[in-house]
């Protein structure tokens, strides 16, 4: 046997002192899995990873990691896995040699089959080729910034993401992040909020961010309670799992719930939020200084278990639930010599309240449920009476051994169960009461403006949403001077009578009479007699003996959308006007006309510098007059900036569809393509935009475009199909965007 073992290391051919120290133990391992074939494209393939000139790390990681690689996918696997290799050393990416094989063995642990491994393979190149740069486009230079730092993560992917999934995430990072090294290591090293955001949306199990709306209907009706839902990621927490709690801020959740147990994902956040929701009702603080850590730990465990028997008592259905998610500790699993079993004990008879048939025999367990059960019977009992019975068992049953550094955690941890910060109240301040009580000073700048809202964006070349992709900053617009408009208003007088006879016409004649209202602007005699008939006679009258009128005619809601971009400043051609001036005047005129046919008006104007900063100025909300206050925004308008229009008309369509109407109709004045600095693909932002108008149609809202720019015809019907008209001639915007209006909805 050791003339066989003098025989592969000659093979093997390597100079490294620690290559020499493990090859026995090594080669005894592949020995046991590899055909003699196997053993010999096993030692070929490891000189050349020593004869590379990458040191001793790839050949370390390769002789010992091959083994366990081929035990799970087979010695077949080792020419796809050589060809990679290759590839990688023949660009300039050699220094991921290394870290590709030390994560090779957990990655094949989850891809089961050779199929799969070679997928993965595959997926690795086309990373390499895609991410590595070149100074003239021809010869590769520089290495894949993101490609170490993607093998870095690879266990932790192929376990949270499907292939499909891990590919998706990848192309994604490649597709956004090719021209920013920093921001591509930042996304592949799992830090940027991106990368986190699209693993979350490729992960499976239940996610909360697509039940939050009916868990919450969940938590107001079974509940009568409400509060804001705060997601955290269990797949980015190693050290510390995070759990479930509350506070000022919200409710903090897990952001992705799998099947357990029988137990589908969104029964196991129910199960949370009725825990959550249990104590939010019963439990009420009490002061923590007097208790050691083990007391404090028996209060929690005894409140837990009263909270969920209140709970239970009131939705009989909770118990199944809660018994499937909660661990069943085996009785004599912790040794008390060895171990520290005040967490085991706890959990027991947490169990043993929970289950009627727990079978523990332990005779300080079934006695502690005797006098809980008898406690319960009196009522709801509360915190510290449910504290007192905790502070009893814990004396009774103290040992020694609790205090062993070595806590028997197995079976002991119920997941859907809060961290109970919210129990505990102290004295004096201290280091403790910081881990439980939030103190953030916000500037005062930040307190007067609302907090950005996030827009996904359609990226066409994939034909996915990125999510939460741009930022949107919405505030009042600033005032100028009302009187300017009523000037723009008189420059256009003998317009404004022609409309004024127009709108004449179009302004709703017909009133219809509402009967049977108990307040009304008119006594219904009919209905009055009638109740004063059934008074006289003894029988109950009704009281509903009012009318009221209402229009029988247009119930439309309309938001006119201003591009408010940089282009706006640029005078038209024979004109001493801009763009942005007889924008004003149309504007104007169209307010003007829509107050006199009393249909609901909103205006608001936007701008864009790049994705992070998309400003929405509110200039007229639905609920106000053309008055001063108006007119004094619109006087003020300024162009700047970029026009990244898809985020605006998803914004805009926040405030419009709330709005109760027949028709919706969403007007938008720009004069230009969608464009912003950040984005280099000039289809990228129209083609977003059309999918905006898209979703707005979904969701019943009529969009039309007026373009001021004489090339629209380009590009405009590509956004908005059929739904725009295209001004050439700038100077008759004040005319032709009433008629517009009007047409639409005469």
């Amino acid at each position: 046997m050791q003339d066989e073992m003098q025989a592969y290391w000659k093979r093997l051919d390597s100079g490294f002192a620690q290559v020499q120290e493990v090859f026995e133990a090594c080669m005894d391992e592949a020995l046991k899995v590899l055909t003699a074939d196997g053993v010999t494209a096993y030692l070929e393939e490891a000189r050349f990873l020593g004869k590379m000139g990458r040191g001793v790390e790839p050949i370390l990681s390769f002789l010992e990691g091959w083994p366990q690689i081929a035990a799970h996918l087979g010695e077949h696997a080792l020419p796809a896995v050589s060809a990679c290799i290759r590839t990688l050393h023949k660009s300039p990416n050699g220094k991921a040699i290394a870290p590709f094989l030390q994560s090779l063995p957990a990655v094949a642990r989850r891809l089961h089959s050779l199929d799969q491994i070679q997928d993965y393979l595959v997926l690795i190149v086309d990373f390499m080729h895609r991410t590595t740069g070149s100074i003239h486009g021809i010869h590769t230079t520089f290495a894949s910034p993101g490609l170490p730092e993607f093998f870095a993560q690879a266990p932790f992917l192929t376990n949270q993401l499907s292939a499909q999934g891990l590919k998706k995430w990848v192309d994604y990072g490649i597709r956004n992040y090719h021209d920013h090294p920093e921001r591509q290591r930042d996304y592949f090293s799992l830090q940027s909020a991106d990368a986190r955001a699209v693993l979350q949306r490729e992960r499976h199990g239940t996610l909360l961010v697509d039940h939050e709306r009916q868990l919450d209907l969940y938590l107001r009706a079974l509940w009568r309670d409400s509060d804001h839902f705060v997601p955290y990621s269990t797949g980015f927490h190693e050290l510390r799992k995070p759990v479930p709690y509350y506070d000022a801020l919200g409710i903090r959740l897990p952001d992705v719930y799998n099947d357990l147990a029988g137990i589908a994902g969104i029964d196991r956040y129910r199960a949370t939020l009725a825990h959550i929701a249990a104590h939010r009702r019963w439990s009420t603080p009490i002061f923590a200084d007097n208790y050691s850590p083990f007391q404090r730990m028996a209060v929690e465990f005894f409140e837990d278990s009263r909270v969920e028997y209140l709970a239970m008592r009131e939705y009989p259905g909770l118990r199944r639930i809660f018994a499937a998610l909660h661990p069943v500790p085996e009785e004599n699993a912790c040794n008390p010599e060895t171990e520290s079993a005040v967490r085991h004990r706890l959990a027991m008879l947490s169990r043993a309240l929970l289950d009627p048939n727990h079978g523990y025999q332990n005779p300080h367990v079934r006695e502690f449920v005797e006098r809980f059960h008898t406690l319960m019977r009196q009522g709801e009992a509360s915190t510290q009476d449910i504290a007192d019975l905790a502070i009893a068992f814990v004396a009774k049953t103290r040992r020694q051994s609790d205090q062993l550094p070595n806590v028997h955690f197995k079976d002991t941890e119920v997941d859907y169960r809060d961290d109970n910060r919210h129990l505990w109240k102290f004295y004096e301040l201290s280091d403790d009461e910081e881990m439980f009580e939030e103190h953030r000073q916000v500037d005062e700048e930040q307190t007067q403006g609302l907090p950005p809202r996030h827009y996904p964006e359609w990226d066409y070349a994939s034909s996915t949403y990125r999510p939460d992709w741009v930022s949107v900053y919405e505030s009042l617009h600033p005032t100028g001077k009302a009187g300017d408009i009523d000037r723009l208003l008189g420059k256009h007088d003998a317009l404004a009578k022609r409309l004024k006879r127009l709108l004449d016409v179009l302004k709703p004649q017909n009133k219809v009479r509402v009967r049977y209202q108990e307040e009304g602007s008119e006594l219904d005699l009919d209905v009055a007699l009638r109740s004063l008939i059934d008074f006289r006679s003894g029988t109950t009258p009704d009281p509903r003996i009012n009318l009221s009128h209402r229009h029988d005619s247009r119930n439309i809601a309309v938001l006119l959308l201003l591009d408010l971009s940089e282009s706006l400043a640029q005078k038209v051609p024979g004109s001493e006007q801009s763009i942005l001036e007889l924008s004003q005047e149309a504007v104007s005129l169209l307010a003007w006309a829509i107050d006199r046919l009393g249909d609901p008006l909103a205006i608001a104007g936007f701008h864009s510098n790049t994705r992070h900063e998309v400003r929405y100025l509110h200039i007229k909300g639905f609920s106000e007059s053309w008055d001063d206050g108006v007119k004094s925004r619109l006087a003020a308008m300024e162009a700047g900036y970029s026009t990244r229009m898809g985020a605006a008309l998803r914004h805009a369509a926040h405030y419009l569809e709330a709005k109760k109407a027949d028709k919706k109709l969403m007007l938008i004045l720009t004069d230009g393509e969608p464009a912003d600095i950040d984005a280099k693909d000039e289809r990228l932002l129209i083609e977003d935009a059309h999918k905006a108008v898209q979703e707005l149609d979904r969701q019943g809202i009529y969009t039309y475009c007026i373009n001021l720019d004489p090339k629209a015809d380009d590009y405009v019907s590509d956004i908005f199909g059929q739904q725009y008209t295209v001004i050439d001639n700038i100077q008759r915007l004040p005319e032709r965007l009433p008629q517009v209006f009007l047409s639409l909805t005469a």
